[in-house]
């Protein structure tokens, strides 16, 4: 079963992005994606606009999370 940090982790790898990269593209530091993606299966603690500005830059390089019956991520269709 994924979690929101491993669902994070799961994104940043299927988008080619390393923690540094994703860091950047969100304008946060490197520390924070560790600390989301270290959660696990633990509460993330992140303020909505920490979380939105991954989810943005994720979504920017074409990976969006889903709930499916389960959590997971995708590459978007283009």
């Amino acid at each position: 079963m994924l979690t929101i940090g491993n669902q994070l982790k799961a994104a940043r790898a299927l988008a080619g992005l390393s923690q540094a990269q994703l860091a950047t593209a969100a304008g946060l530091n490197v520390t924070t994606i560790s600390a989301m993606e270290g959660k696990g299966a633990a509460t993330l603690g992140s303020g909505i606009d920490t979380i939105k500005a991954v989810m943005d830059a994720l979504g920017a390089a074409g990976v969006e999370l889903i709930d499916e019956g389960r959590p997971g991520c995708r590459l978007r269709a283009k």
